[in-house]
């Protein structure tokens, strides 16, 4: 982990996972995605964490895939036979999962974005809950350039984002977004002048978050998540069955007066998934 990025936690619940290879333009080699994946398991599986806020160090969020992972040698890109596709097949979906687990978890994700994000990066992005960038912020669809579809979502994911003339124009062609057309188009939610207001504004909004129910945002999250996979009515339904699982008047009665007095309440964490036993 400490190779790729590193994780610090906040006294008042908010975890801060910043790449931090500014020197490789923090390319992701193979390695970050599982250990990605493991850092934002655990914060879910604590049950400590109520906003995650991914950043960067250096002049780019990040330049995406480092291109030697394509090197001809590379085991999982054997396709001669069909053991050999249906294995890169599993392989891929592994990847997939290690950029789903932003989408999955249970807290709000918000991704700061300086300079590039691109390629792989913007897989990244495009799973977080909310963007943010800066002025000088660009991202682009790399992999068109390098002759592939790109494949870790965010294809998939960026049409719900922007509008889809939009997705599949940035898709067909590897054209940058610049932060104001990004900005105008919905893919983020501001644009800063230079990093440290970028990191000053994601922390904020972070901390408005985390100060909310924790019970209340996992929720909303959940549902939010659901609604954009499913059709209205479906979304309804599962809407009923969710509020009845995570209504808490008790709760409802701490956010209620701490409104009516213009304070802070004190919300409990939301507490630890209990582990699988082992066998």
């Amino acid at each position: 982990m400490q190779d790729f990025f590193a994780l610090t936690h906040g006294a008042d619940g908010c975890a801060t996972l910043e790449l931090n290879r500014p020197e490789r333009l923090n390319t992701l080699a193979p390695a970050f995605f599982p250990a990605l994946r493991d850092a934002v398991q655990s914060l879910n599986d604590a049950g400590q964490t109520r906003v995650l806020v991914i950043r960067s160090t250096g002049k780019h969020f990040s330049a995406g895939m480092a291109l030697d992972v394509f090197a001809q040698d590379a085991d999982w890109l054997r396709l001669q036979t069909a053991r050999h596709r249906l294995a890169f097949q599993d392989h891929l979906r592994q990847l997939m999962r290690c950029i789903d687990v932003l989408d999955e978890a249970r807290f709000p994700v918000i991704c700061a974005v300086q300079g590039g994000c691109i390629g792989g990066a913007l897989d990244l992005a495009a799973a977080c809950d909310i963007r943010v960038c800066t002025a000088d912020a660009f991202f682009t669809v790399q992999e068109i350039h390098i002759g592939m579809a790109a494949d870790l979502g965010v294809l998939q994911r960026l049409q719900r984002l922007v509008p889809q003339g939009l997705a599949r124009e940035m898709a067909y062609t590897g054209e940058r977004l610049a932060a104001e057309r990004a900005l105008a188009c919905g893919l983020v939610n501001a644009v800063l002048p230079d990093a440290a207001a970028l990191h000053a504004h994601a922390q904020a909004l972070a901390s408005q978050m985390a100060a909310k129910s924790p019970l209340a945002v996992a929720g909303s999250k959940r549902a939010l998540n659901y609604a954009r996979d499913h059709g209205t009515g479906a979304a309804l339904d599962q809407m009923t069955l969710l509020q009845s699982a995570i209504f808490d008047i008790d709760e409802m009665g701490q956010a209620i007066a701490a409104w009516k007095a213009k304070g802070a309440a004190e919300f409990p964490p939301l507490g630890p998934v209990p582990p699988l036993e082992k066998p």
